[in-house]
């Protein structure tokens, strides 16, 4: 590896030879490790398995020494050269891991979820690699990001502080190509995991591609702040984000997309044409001019017309509760840190960050029949959630917004039904939008709450309604939340941008923890009901800027907020103009929706 001295000259580093020791000590341990743990697979490896591929075809192979990238090459050599990564038996499994024993195989390229985030998640260690070479920092995490687009690294560097100067630095260094509170904090019978990538020694549960090789195109997009384990009372951080592809064609437009992507930049476009503004009086709270206000008004009209052609029965509940309530519905435990609390008369007080704990006292208010199910509450109600100021981001990230938010109590004999009308009304509102979108079905996962018995049935009804629907989708297993199985909904933009909106999740949770029931078809039972959480927009403020940035501010005639203009062409005819301006006016609020 060629040397520089750039990260000594801009910023403290650790002194050269420290780090080469350092580097030289932990790779001769992998090294003594791993010929110890092959000479153990020798020992006791090679009974005969049967390895069975997706199409049926059934490989044999030896039990701790074939390994997956063995049959790639048996299939084609095309397949290895192209493989990322492995599934066996449902787990993600590295390439040149051996198997274990009897197995299902699949295979990944860069072109599945698995393969990219794999590809990306590996692209991150080259990129510590990069900046610890590079600036002698102390590594802290760098996994892919949750958008499914590039990784990051978190890293300490002392003094120096990274922006973009240095960003040729790192890419020439990965092109060329230590956390003990995170150790301390593992069970002792936990088995630790480590990758080596050159001389970085990391540890990581993986799995990732076989070698760096097959990262043919590497860059670096920026560089921002971040938290030691995301907590702002802890040590800060420096993050640098990047991309990576198999092939340079792939990186170019890539990075064309991206510089399309500043021009269409909601807040830009916003400031523009005059729909908002945000003040440091009130960060992460939005102030919508008249015209984004009808622009945002419009989409709410939009929902509030559906809602009454599918049965939902729009409510308002409060903005601020007693923790009780919290407690009750486990937020106060799990995401306090997340709430505006205060004090009212000496008792604890939040805002509400969601409104489903309000929507069971709603429920639960009176006695409710199997004839009132299902039963679906709409709410537009304002929402709080203590962001951090240096995560808020225009209407993408913000402290006050409102959601389409809505909950469906339903008996489990209508869970499908439910689900498939749901799936129908995104559909139609997505459709209308011109955004596309695939579907994940997130099965049970290993911790989870209630009987298996009730999660095999609502998974069941899932698959029926996804099957009925008629839309390709995959299975995500053991990725539901601990309190319901759900669908996930990734929404593209017109540059192909994936995007979290709408919320489709079962849970048997929060009826269990209120206590919710109903009076069943035998009415000397009761029985408790299945909560639907549902959102087509996500959040309003969300939806409005993906909008915004999906049609380049060029809003279709129905949202847009200047439908039509009147002039005179003199002070005369002005009586005139504002009488057919009126009368314009009054054609306009009679459009339809779309």
């Amino acid at each position: 590896m060629g040397e520089s001295r750039a990260g000594e000259a801009k910023g403290k580093a650790k002194p050269k030879a420290y780090l080469e020791a350092i580097i030289e000590k932990r790779v001769r341990m992998f090294e003594a490790i791993q010929a110890q743990q092959l000479a153990e697979r020798q020992k006791i490896g090679g009974e005969p398995i049967k390895i069975t591929l997706p199409d049926g075809t059934v490989k044999e192979g030896k039990k701790w020494m074939t390994l997956p990238i063995d049959i790639a090459k048996e299939i084609s050599s095309g397949l290895a050269a192209s493989a990322l990564i492995a599934q066996v038996n449902g787990t993600l499994w590295d390439m040149t891991r051996p198997l274990e024993g009897d197995c299902e195989l699949k295979l990944f390229k860069f072109d599945s979820n698995e393969g990219r985030d794999t590809f990306w998640h590996s692209s991150a260690h080259i990129l510590g690699q990069s900046v610890e070479m590079e600036f002698g920092c102390k590594l802290c995490i760098g996994p892919c990001t949750t958008r499914g687009e590039g990784f990051y690294y978190d890293a300490f560097y002392d003094d120096l502080t990274l922006n973009e100067e240095y960003f040729d630095q790192i890419k020439s260094r990965a092109s060329k190509a230590v956390a003990v509170e995170i150790i301390n904090e593992l069970p002792e019978d936990k088995t630790i995991t480590v990758y080596r990538c050159g001389p970085l020694v990391d540890l990581c549960r993986g799995p990732h591609i076989p070698n760096t090789s097959f990262v043919k195109a590497f860059a670096c997009l920026k560089a921002s702040s971040s938290y030691w384990r995301g907590k702002s009372d802890r040590e800060s951080l420096q993050r640098v984000y990047g991309i990576s592809f198999p092939d340079s064609k792939r990186l170019k437009e890539y990075l064309t997309q991206i510089e399309e992507a500043k021009k269409r930049d909601h807040r830009l476009l916003g400031q523009n044409q005059e729909l908002f503004f945000f003040h440091p009086l009130s960060p992460g709270s939005c102030f919508f001019l008249p015209h984004g206000t009808r622009i945002y008004n419009k989409l709410m009209e939009f929902l509030r017309v559906q809602y009454r052609d599918r049965g939902y029965q729009e409510v308002l509940t409060p903005n601020m509760y007693n923790m009780q309530l919290w407690e009750t519905s486990g937020h106060a435990a799990n995401y306090k840190e997340n709430m505006f609390v205060f004090e009212v008369e000496k008792q604890e007080f939040g805002l509400k960050p969601m409104n489903c704990p309000g929507h069971c006292l709603m429920f639960e208010h009176r006695v409710r029949s199997y004839r009132e199910l299902p039963l679906r509450l709409a709410d537009f109600g304002v929402l709080h959630r203590n962001e951090l100021s240096g995560a808020l981001t225009g209407l993408t990230r913000v402290r006050r917004f409102q959601q389409d938010d809505a909950h469906i109590f339903c008996r489990e004999s209508q869970i499908k039904d439910e689900v498939k009308s749901v799936l129908e009304f995104i559909s139609y509102t997505y459709r209308i939008f011109g955004f596309t979108f695939e579907l994940e079905l997130s099965t049970r996962p290993e911790k989870y709450l209630g009987d298996i018995e009730t999660w095999d049935k609502a998974e069941a009804a899932l698959t029926d309604a996804l099957n009925e629907f008629g839309m390709p989708w995959q299975i995500n297993e053991g990725d539901g939340a601990f309190y319901g199985p759900k669908i996930d909904i990734g929404v593209f933009d017109a540059l192909k941008r994936k995007f979290q909106c709408a919320t489709l999740q079962l849970d048997f949770q929060l009826p269990l923890r209120f206590k919710l029931s109903y009076s069943a078809e035998d009415e000397k039972k009761m029985e408790r009901p299945v909560m639907i959480h549902r959102a087509i927009f996500g959040s309003v403020e969300r939806m409005f800027a993906i909008l915004l940035e999906h049609y380049k501010g060029k809003w279709p005639f129905w949202l847009s907020p200047r439908q039509a203009i009147v002039c005179n062409v003199s002070e005369k005819s002005e009586d005139y103009a504002k009488q057919h301006m009126s009368t314009v006016h009054y054609m306009i609020q009679r459009l339809p929706n779309a």
